[in-house]
């Protein structure tokens, strides 16, 4: 057996494990962070369950941290008070993103965690399986229901050779991208395995699980091993660790070598992650702005590497650069060392540890400005800019950048600096406030920007509407339902926060879906990657989006849909995407019939152009099915569990 499978069998509640069918799973953790934090608990509180039956369920605060008005701050009152409540440890803002002090305190080989964060696979570094959900997803997990995926296909990816100077963990996930597209790792699990690995400690290993979601993987794992156990007990939790890999004569359902020695530092132009080329290609252009940190890069090894380079120097006029230390852990560390000193003397600007410019709060850059960032995304406007170029790369290369205030290849800094180790751990766990000991006395503190969950009724036999929006291929759910200052603060208030839907790709799109009563919206192929936020399926369903119909949808995306009882619909011909036009009156007749017969193909009716019906297809489980049935996740279950089941 593959790792994958090994982690699959022990917790496999029902289907089997054969790739293209639906299986669910037991979960061990789960993980929130307060942008998809609140929706999810609220979510959690419907269901009337009075404690979390997961192993441990952790609620960060790491997103919304600017408090530039109340509603932030509200939010995190009630993340705190329903976390002691129901038995959820509570990650004060400050202690640092999620998934770096997840990894840090909290990661177990061999268990699977669910988070309503796309990036959550960053813990698979450790040979834990990660899966990014939406917050309904998570939700049902901590009430104890299994998670329902369909069986992935594994896929390993086998590291060969030894790296080079200056080429970085940062450079082999790019690698892959550019070799095979952000869509390239839907219905897939990466693997990682071969002689190569032993040249990336667990930070690095979780700087390439973090990023394949920007595949559109379900999740990436490394499998435990020594360097794994050595991390684990400099974190004090030798006790977590297992030893668990593949089988010697492992079967996998595909397989991908990447030749560490060929391999050079590489950058992601914009607007997408898949847009990879050598460093030395882009070489020379200049840039206004360089923000280290992120999940992806911002461990103590990723700012020890950064201080070692600039030690001793001074960031040029005209170049702001920004650090973000991954955890209060790693700026603690740094501090102690004299590497924080060394970052503040040649010019940074340290910020707390929190996502910050990843998700546009706060370094917004300058009017047609150029940013390089070691983030894991550079959708067009996702910086707070919608005319400025970002740019993705290692962390090597962003402190080369800010020396030289223009692109610049590492390799032009001469002799490689030689990695830092973990560092002199102090374990601190005061920031990480556990669940109450007597939760009956705990108050859930609700503040006014707290709205009550939006909810559709069944789903009816003849679903007609207009097309409002047509759309082109890899739309994010950056571009369905923005992030930044402006719109984060309103993750709790779905009526407040849909108005900012389709902002910075049809600005007219919420007055014209208001006016329409709802519609219909059409998708081009691998539509809604990206972020896992759900509130791009709840802000449309509240407008009354009732379908979208696409050439393919991202996972996460897909059930986030689904669960709020949005129809997604693939064509089953691509080339009948263009006989649709924005304005088009569609009719899907029968459509409930249809689902109940056990009907796999849907027609569309083009009222406007009266033509023959286009046809969509599905490809629902059973499941899946009574939930668009139902109306959504949440009335599916109160069905259920008004029927005794």
């Amino acid at each position: 057996m593959n790792l994958v499978e090994k982690i699959f069998k022990t917790h496999l509640v029902s289907g089997e494990l054969k790739a293209g069918t639906e299986i669910g799973l037991s979960v061990d953790q789960t993980l929130t962070q307060d942008a998809t934090g609140t929706m999810a608990y609220l979510q959690f509180e419907a269901m009337g369950i009075p404690r979390v039956r997961t192993k441990i369920s952790v609620s960060y605060v790491d997103h919304n941290t600017l408090q530039t008005s109340v509603e932030n701050a509200d939010d995190h009152l009630y993340l705190q008070t329903v976390a002691a409540r129901y038995g959820i440890y509570y990650s004060r803002p400050g202690n640092g993103i999620c998934h770096q002090v997840h990894r840090e305190r909290f990661a177990v080989p061999g268990q699977i965690m669910l988070g309503s964060d796309s990036h959550t696979p960053t813990c698979g570094g450790v040979g834990m399986i990660a899966i990014g959900a939406g917050g309904l997803d998570v939700a049902m997990a901590m009430a104890g229901a299994p998670f329902y995926t369909t069986m992935p296909k594994v896929v390993l990816v086998r590291l060969e050779g030894k790296p080079g100077a200056w080429v970085a963990a940062k450079d082999v996930i790019l690698a892959l991208l550019g070799r095979l597209s952000v869509k390239g790792g839907a219905g897939k699990i990466f693997e990682y395995g071969g002689p190569g690995i032993k040249f990336f400690q667990v930070p690095e290993r979780s700087t390439i699980t973090n990023m394949g979601a920007e595949l559109g993987a379900t999740t990436s794992i490394f499998p435990s091993d020594e360097i794994t156990r050595k991390c684990m007990k400099h974190q004090r939790r030798e006790k977590d660790w297992i030893d668990i890999g593949p089988d010697g004569d492992a079967a996998y359902d595909e397989e991908i070598v990447l030749d560490l020695n060929g391999l050079e530092p590489m950058i992601a132009r914009p607007n997408s992650p898949d847009n990879v080329c050598p460093v030395r290609d882009v070489a020379g252009t200049k840039v206004h702005q360089v923000c280290i940190g992120s999940c992806t890069n911002s461990s103590f090894h990723d700012l020890m590497m950064v201080a070692a380079i600039l030690k001793g120097k001074k960031v040029p006029p005209g170049l702001s650069l920004t650090i973000s230390p991954g955890s209060r852990q790693v700026l603690e560390l740094i501090g102690r060392n004299g590497a924080l000193e060394d970052l503040i003397e040649s010019g940074a600007r340290v910020l707390e540890p929190a996502c910050g410019p990843c998700i546009g709060m706060g370094q917004v850059p300058p009017s047609g400005g150029v940013s390089l960032r070691t983030f894991n995304r550079n959708f067009r406007g996702r910086c707070g800019t919608l005319d400025a170029e970002v740019y993705l790369a290692s962390v090597e290369t962003a402190a080369a950048t800010a020396l030289t205030g223009v692109i610049t290849d590492p390799r032009e800094l001469g002799k490689s600096v030689k990695s830092y180790g973990l560092g002199n751990v102090r374990i601190d766990d005061s920031f990480i406030v556990p669940p109450a000991n007597d939760p009956e006395k705990v108050v859930v503190i609700r503040g006014p920007n707290i709205k009550e969950l939006p909810k559709k009724g069944p789903l009816g036999d003849s679903v007609e509407g207009e097309v409002l929006l047509k759309l082109e291929d890899n739309i994010s759910t950056d571009h369905i339902l923005p992030a930044g200052d402006q719109v984060l603060k309103y993750r709790s208030n779905i009526p407040a926060i849909s108005e900012f839907t389709f902002l910075y790709v049809d600005k007219d799109f919420v007055g014209r879906a208001k006016e329409k009563k709802g519609g219909f919206i059409l998708g081009g192929a691998n539509y809604g990657q990206g972020s896992s936020r759900e509130h791009a399926a709840l802000a449309p369903m509240y407008l009354g989006i009732k379908a979208v119909i696409a050439k393919s949808f991202a996972r996460i995306h897909r059930n986030n849909l689904i669960n709020t009882g949005i129809l997604p619909l693939v064509f089953t011909n691509e080339a009948e995407y263009d006989s649709v036009d924005k304005g088009d009156a569609l009719r899907l007749k029968d459509v409930r019939t249809a689902l109940v017969r056990g009907d796999k193909r849907i027609a569309v009716l083009n009222i406007t152009k009266k033509s023959m019906a286009v046809w969509t297809e599905h490809n629902f489980s059973e499941r899946e099915k009574q939930i668009i049935l139902a109306g959504g996740l949440l009335n599916y279950q109160a069905q259920k569990s008004a029927g005794g089941q």
